[in-house]
């Protein structure tokens, strides 16, 4: 698998995360069967979230790990907090609680990354400054990063947080593109010139913050897949011709699109499919060309000025 640093950390972590969203859908062998699979390709980063599975993910995960002290040196675990019921809670409070019990469920005694999860409009940051202070000085969480925000939202956070922020994770996928397209737009008058995220994609890069994309198989808001969706059949079409020529699957030519992007980002998945994980990290190894990178944008339906 190959390996990027995470930010401007010297953090080494593969180019594909696996997303444990929905490891409670499987029973207690095949989530073994799937951590180790994972494993076997490389793909040793585990993304968690306090609320997936209301914390059941994390517990599921950590027993289908079997973890120990051995094994927890050679994964790379990032969990998120933040989302309450109802509400979203940044308080110094309430992401120390958080980490507690994340650090509980997964059984380890720190975290590679937290990030904060979307944003809470009543944040604190001298709060959340404090929190990650506490968190860093104590071992139990080595860096820091945020999901869903723009530029203002973290230039906010680091005027009072002396932690680098590290990690944004972004929704991004072959159909889902707007942090892309609207940098094509400048000065038009079409939708996609609406700047709705603040440039949010040249400003990681900007300030070596990794994009990691999620729902990197979905279009919309999780309304589905669009690899055989018939919805889309001239992407399809595209994406399908390009993988018989790398003699690799629809899935991993998905990934490979976004691997292709110079922002480095890191996708995270969300299967729970022993060989859908395998491709999605065979996309590491496919390197596409400009002219097919262009040619997959363009057949979802992406139309350049």
């Amino acid at each position: 698998m190959r390996t990027i640093n995470l930010g401007n950390s010297s953090l080494e972590v593969p180019v594909v995360a696996v997303g444990c969203m929905r490891i409670n859908s499987l029973d207690k062998s095949e989530a073994e069967k799937f951590v180790q699979a994972s494993l076997e390709e490389g793909a040793n980063f585990f993304d968690h979230a306090d609320i997936y599975g209301g914390g059941t993910c994390e517990e599921i995960f950590a027993d289908a790990i079997h973890m120990n002290d051995d094994i927890r040196e050679k994964i790379i675990l990032q969990s998120k907090c933040g989302i309450r019921k109802g509400m979203f809670d940044f308080s110094k409070e309430h992401i120390l609680e958080s980490v507690d019990a994340i650090l509980k469920r997964l059984r380890t005694d720190y975290l590679d990354i937290l990030l904060l999860h979307r944003p809470d409009t009543l944040v604190e940051p001298e709060e959340v400054a404090e929190a990650f202070d506490l968190l860093e000085s104590s071992g139990k969480v080595r860096h820091f990063g945020v999901s869903n925000q723009n530029p203002m939202q973290i230039q906010l956070l680091k005027k009072y947080v002396k932690q680098p922020i590290v990690a944004n994770q972004l929704q991004l996928s072959i159909t889902n593109t707007t942090m892309i397209s609207q940098g094509f737009n400048v000065n038009m008058e079409n939708a996609a010139a609406v700047n709705r995220d603040g440039s949010i994609l040249d400003y990681c890069r900007l300030n070596d913050i990794t994009i990691q994309p999620w729902s990197p198989f979905q279009y919309g808001f999780f309304e589905g897949v669009f690899l055989g969706n018939d919805k889309f059949p001239d992407l399809n079409q595209k994406i399908d011709e390009i993988a018989e020529k790398y003699e690799v699957s629809n899935t991993t030519i998905a990934i490979a699109w976004i691997l292709r992007h110079p922002a480095n980002m890191q996708p995270v998945t969300g299967t729970m499919n022993v060989q859908r994980i395998k491709d999605c990290c065979k996309a590491s190894e496919v390197s596409l060309t400009r002219q097919e990178w262009y040619e997959i944008y363009r057949a979802a339906g992406n139309i350049l000025p």
